[in-house]
């Protein structure tokens, strides 16, 4: 930015307040959008029965990206976190409980697998199990590609608690 002209630099400096003037939360999903809704929840071809969990914005492209999930999100702008002084009234949860209605049969907990993520997601399971929605958390342990013996215990661990039957 130091070798910019200062015409650039003052049009740098403008776009970013306009953008901060201009995004916001959708009103469905939380994520950041500059109208009422974002894209996403606008589209009404996508699976109203699932609603993936994730953790931040960010998170929503990685998973869009696989092509594989066609439900909807939930954006909680954060994780518990009792020594960073997070706990859940800080997040999105209550919007996440007011969303998940009648045609929700399915929520996928979608959290980085740390301890907040996972002490988030359980928490979240927790509350959702009296609506009657199944709860899934997304699988997690030896990458493809990868070798066992470089793997940690703990991968090792998540890999042999979420096998699955082959056949």
């Amino acid at each position: 930015m130091l070798r910019m002209e200062e015409a650039d630099a003052l049009e740098f400096a403008q776009a970013i307040v306009d953008a901060r003037g201009s995004l916001h939360y959708c009103s469905s999903c939380q994520t950041l959008t500059d109208g009422t809704i974002c894209t996403i929840c606008a589209n009404n071809t996508r699976d109203k029965s699932i609603v993936c969990v994730v953790e931040r914005p960010q998170d929503i492209p990685a998973i869009e990206k696989t092509r594989e999930f066609v439900g909807y999100y939930h954006v909680l702008h954060g994780l518990i976190s009792p020594l960073d002084g997070i706990g859940p009234d800080d997040l999105r949860i209550k919007d996440l409980l007011v969303r998940v209605n009648s045609e929700v049969t399915e929520v996928i907990m979608a959290t980085n697998p740390t301890v907040e993520g996972d002490a988030t997601a359980l928490y979240v399971a927790r509350l959702l199990q009296p609506l009657g929605v199944t709860v899934s958390r997304l699988a997690f342990g030896i990458p493809l590609g990868g070798d066992l013996e470089y793997a940690d215990t703990v991968t090792l661990s998540h890999a042999i608690e979420g096998r699955r039957l082959m056949l």
